[in-house]
């Protein structure tokens, strides 16, 4: 068999929605691969009409599927991706989620091209936690799409093991393409101090308060269910300890109006959708993760660890980030444990230690591309 060499490989990918600007986790999530796996290979990516023009990318960017709802069932994008194929010579076709695998079947076959799938979470599952009636046939097309892949990326271990145990996927044909950053270090105890002394300057925080910060979109139920358990359940048990001073920033966009009085709540400061959420990062204290469905792996969180915050996070939260690279800086608590959660932000200790070396050798984004060419580079023809 002949194995396909690096320098021959181009790759077109194609992305249904919006990615740049990257603001959200799942935008960022494609962006930053892409930023860093476009150094390694040749890259088309094809996108929608309503993204800004990428900056830090190494490929050829073209935003020619439109915006509206009907792009996913569009015959005709077929002819406009394959006259892209031809004239780029590509091998391979990236297809970022599942929603896109009926095109990217097509294509497989008539530009004979190896077909990749990219997916973030389990699809049907995540739908499924969220209650919708229709995620038995969003599986069973998630599963032939995956099939009909010649590689199968995933974001977690989890959701590898759970597409080759239950879609009956190769287990040769399937690798862990997690979620990561662009910094090799963890911010420095000055920018952390620095970063700490603007937030309680923002908001009028006590020096003597703990900063504890949950972040995430707020329209999104599970990120939405995480605010009703801090308002609901954790931060009352927090209240009864009058010894510990602390303040709750929740930060993100889209939270419903019913929900605009958050701050009645004692000791919580809703800051809304905030243009840095590095400054939040480096300056809070604790980071809470109270997700307790969803799938996948809670970018959130990630990013949370890599600037050198401490974290605690339910079990459902903390898929995809192993506990032993952490270096004792993420504690994981049982699903619906709200005392215990509570307690561990109390009792946390969270001015020892710093995340350690292994944690940016597993979450770095030039690592995770070069994985992933790794991966491309091995399918035969």
């Amino acid at each position: 068999m002949l194995i396909i060499k690096t320098s021959e490989i181009h790759i077109t990918s194609i992305v249904s929605y919006n990615i740049y600007p990257a603001k959200m986790g799942g935008q960022k999530g494609i962006a930053c691969f892409y930023a860093a796996f476009s150094n390694l290979i040749p890259l088309t990516i094809v996108s929608t009409k309503n993204n800004d023009s990428p900056e830090n990318l190494n490929a050829s960017f073209l935003p020619i599927i439109n915006n509206k709802k009907s792009r996913y069932f569009n015959p005709f994008l077929f002819f406009s991706i394959k006259h892209i194929i031809k004239k780029n010579l590509s091998t391979h076709l990236i297809i970022e989620h599942p929603y896109m695998g009926w095109l990217g079947i097509l294509l497989k076959w008539f530009c004979k091209v190896k077909l990749i799938v990219h997916s973030h979470n389990i699809e049907s599952l995540r739908f499924k936690s969220t209650g919708k009636w229709w995620w038995r046939i969003l599986w069973t097309y998630e599963k032939n799409v995956h099939r009909n892949a010649d590689l199968n990326f995933f974001i977690t271990d989890d959701d590898k093991d759970y597409a080759v145990s239950h879609f009956g996927l190769k287990k040769e044909k399937c690798y862990t393409i997690t979620y990561g950053f662009d910094f090799k270090i963890p911010p420095s105890l000055i920018e952390k101090k620095d970063s700490k002394n603007k937030l309680q300057t923002l908001y009028q925080i006590p020096v003597d308060h703990t900063i504890l910060l949950f972040n995430g979109t707020l329209n999104y139920k599970p990120n939405l269910d995480a605010v009703n358990f801090i308002i609901n359940k954790i931060n009352p048990i927090l209240i009864k300890n009058s010894d510990f001073k602390y303040k709750i920033i929740i930060c993100g966009k889209g939270l419903p109006s019913d929900y605009k009085n958050l701050e009645e709540y004692p000791n919580i400061i809703h800051a809304g959708f905030v243009d840095d959420i590095s400054l939040y990062f480096k300056g809070a204290d604790i980071f809470i993760n109270p997700v307790i469905d969803g799938g996948g792996i809670k970018t959130k969180l990630v990013e949370a660890l890599g600037n050198d915050l401490f974290s605690i996070s339910t079990s459902e939260g903390a898929i995809g980030v192993p506990e032993k690279i952490t270096n004792k800086r993420l504690t994981i608590i049982k699903n619906n444990d709200w005392n215990f959660f509570a307690q561990s932000i109390i009792k946390a200790d969270y001015k020892n230690n710093s995340i350690n070396q292994d944690f940016f050798d597993y979450f770095y984004w030039g690592k995770i591309a070069e994985k992933a060419k790794n991966a491309i580079n091995e399918i035969t023809i």
